[in-house]
C-alpha cells in the first residue's frame, strides 16, 4: 500500500487555534420554554416558573440542547476543505454551569486539528472544532467539540 498524499492545505493547517469572532447572546425565557417545547422535553425547570423555583436551580435553567441554537461568531479564517463532500462527525460536550434565563453567553470557535485517513470511498479529511460558551461571569458553562469529516 502506497503513502497517501496530503490534501490537507497550509491554509487549513495554519489555521489551527485562531478563534472566531465572539458572539455574545442574551438567554431570554421564551426562547428556553420554546426550546424545552420543541425538543419535547417535559422537565418542568425549562418551562414552569414555579417549579423552577422549587427546585435546586432556584429559577428557569436552559436545557444543555439549548447551546446548538447559540450561532457563533464569523471565523478569524476560512476553513475550507478541498474536498467536495461533507458529513457530521459528531460532538462530544462537557456542561460545567447551568444556563439561566438572564445570562449572557459568549461563543467562540476555534479549529484544533485537521487529519487525513482513507476510506473506502478514498481521502477523508477530519476538521475538529471546540466551541466554548462563556457566562457574563466569565466561567465557562459548556465545551463542545465537533468533527467534520470530508470525502
Amino acid at each position: 500500500m502506497s503513502a497517501q498524499k496530503s490534501l490537507i492545505t497550509c491554509e487549513l493547517l495554519h489555521s489551527i487555534g485562531i478563534e472566531s469572532e465572539p458572539v455574545t447572546h442574551e438567554v431570554e425565557r421564551g426562547a428556553v420554554m420554546r426550546f424545552a417545547e420543541a425538543i419535547d422535553d417535559p422537565n418542568p425547570v425549562y418551562r414552569n416558573e414555579v417549579a423552577a423555583r422549587k427546585s435546586r436551580y432556584r429559577g428557569i435553567i436552559a436545557p444543555p440542547t439549548f447551546f446548538r441554537s447559540l450561532p457563533e461568531g464569523q471565523p478569524g479564517v476560512n476553513v475550507q476543505s478541498p474536498l467536495p463532500r461533507v458529513l457530521d462527525g459528531g460532538s462530544e460536550w462537557e456542561f460545567f454551569e447551568p444556563v439561566r434565563v438572564g445570562d449572557r453567553i459568549t461563543v467562540t470557535t476555534k479549529l484544533v486539528d485537521v487529519t487525513q485517513h482513507s476510506g473506502r470511498l478514498g481521502p477523508m479529511i477530519f476538521i475538529k472544532r471546540e466551541t466554548k460558551y462563556v457566562n457574563q461571569f466569565s466561567q465557562l458553562v459548556a465545551t463542545q467539540r465537533s468533527t467534520g469529516i470530508s470525502y
